[in-house]
């Protein structure tokens, strides 16, 4: 899952043009919501902007210039101009249109919607710098699109290193609270991750030394060794990663629900 994006990052990229109520950026479409008759609210997450929310106007209709260009998963250079509560599309290229891959498979259909709402919750703050998770989010679309890796094993990744990005990085060896060299037997997730005998609260889990192992993996990138790991560790591992990305947003993801039921079927 690469951490750079698949468009060119011109000189242009990220800044005004024809002045400051004007600027061009690359972008992922997270979602799309109807607005009166024709119109569209495009929530987008920037290069350089952050999450910026945004009106195209008559891209419902079918003669509209933009088409499809605004999808959900749609990485596009777009030029916007600034409003008082949402700015307007003024111009759309696209850059990589991975929805039609995404679209044509169920299972990955819904893993890149847990994707996208991840990064959506993640970026709260409007016009926030995000260019990490902008570039996490790119790299993971387009390895989910291209099926390099096992669907599951991407989005657990993904959520792994999303939440280092907003300072949640979990231990899968050391001990979270003290930093005693592990690897550790105990998982307690207010903790921050494996913990040892000393440090070990009550009601601490206890998985398999190999799910941990895979965890690393997975937050490392070490993908031959996560494509190594049983269907056990996996499902295993992919509980902790839930259960520790509800933790630290304090409320789940309504997409992840959708991927449990179809994770048997994307291995």
């Amino acid at each position: 899952m690469p951490g750079t994006s698949s468009g060119s990052s011109g000189s242009s990229r990220g800044s005004s043009i024809g002045g400051a109520k004007s600027y061009r950026d690359e972008a992922v479409v997270l979602r799309a919501t109807k607005l009166g008759e024709a119109d569209r609210i495009i929530t987008l997450l920037t290069r350089h902007h952050g999450r910026v929310r945004a009106v195209a106007k008559g891209v419902r209709r079918t003669s509209s210039r933009f088409g499809g260009r605004l999808e959900p998963f749609t990485c596009v250079d777009v030029q916007l101009h600034r409003g008082r509560s949402l700015d307007t599309v003024t111009q759309v290229d696209v850059l990589d249109a991975y929805g039609q891959a995404l679209a044509a498979d169920y299972g990955l259909y819904t893993v890149g919607h847990a994707l996208v709402e991840t990064a959506e919750r993640f970026t709260e703050v409007e016009r926030e710098s995000a260019t990490q998770q902008y570039l996490l989010l790119v790299g993971a679309l387009r390895t989910l699109a291209r099926r390099e890796h096992d669907a599951p094993l991407v989005l657990d990744a993904f959520l792994l290193r999303s939440l280092a990005i907003a300072g949640y990085a979990a231990s899968f060896a050391d001990c979270a609270k003290c930093a005693e060299p592990g690897p550790h037997s105990s998982f307690n997730i207010a903790a921050g991750g494996a913990v040892c005998p000393v440090c070990r609260p009550p009601g601490s889990a206890a998985p398999d030394p190999q799910t941990l192992e895979l965890l690393a993996a997975l937050l490392t990138g070490d993908w031959a060794l996560a494509e190594e790991s049983e269907d056990r560790c996996r499902t295993e591992g992919s509980g902790l990663v839930a259960a520790f990305l509800q933790w630290h947003l304090e409320r789940g993801i309504r997409s992840l629900q959708h991927v449990e039921r179809e994770r048997s079927l994307l291995r």
